[in-house]
């Protein structure tokens, strides 16, 4: 081969080079944002399915409140058991008092944006932003969107505090 081939060939896999390289250094953070998104998920189908069963009987806020806790304390469970099972553990009420205490400032994002949607806009355009399409998409797209963005960045941070460096088990 001569030297300009290689070089060819060099450039030519300098981009997978280059995403491997990221993916090895960043796979414990991938690999505990896929654990997240896995409990999140669950978390949000009770979440969503509990909010529309608690429309028929109440107004939108006391149902995302009631809704989000219920989540909340699912997700705490599968996050402190698998997502961060491999970190260094404090006292379970510590954990506790600060996951609810920042999934308030994520449930706050969400109502934001539901507020926002369902009082501001549904002020101008009722029959578009108050049905419970609309109010669906701001708590449920934009709202978690937003706070599940919030949600991993805090937990990461100030819940589950790092653990010893080593491999990450599964």
């Amino acid at each position: 081969m001569s030297a300009s081939s290689t070089t060819t060939v060099t450039q030519r896999f300098a981009p997978i080079r280059w995403v491997t390289g990221y993916a090895g250094r960043f796979s414990h953070l991938i690999h505990e944002f896929g654990k997240f998104g896995v409990v999140g998920s669950v978390a949000y189908v009770i979440d969503i399915g509990l909010f529309n069963l608690c429309l028929w009987a109440m107004s939108w806020l006391p149902a995302k409140i009631l809704a989000t806790v219920v989540a909340t304390t699912v997700a705490f469970v599968g996050n402190r058991f698998w997502t961060w099972q491999h970190r260094e553990r404090s006292r379970l009420s510590r954990e506790y008092g600060l996951y609810f205490f920042f999934n308030a400032i994520g449930l706050g994002i969400s109502i934001a944006c539901l507020w926002l949607s369902h009082d501001v806009l549904g002020y101008w355009w009722p029959e578009t932003f108050q049905t419970r399409l609309a109010d669906n998409i701001a708590a449920y797209v934009f709202g978690v969107a937003l706070g599940t963005l919030f949600r991993f960045w805090s937990y990461r941070r100030f819940v589950f505090v790092a653990g010893p460096a080593g491999p990450v088990s599964t």
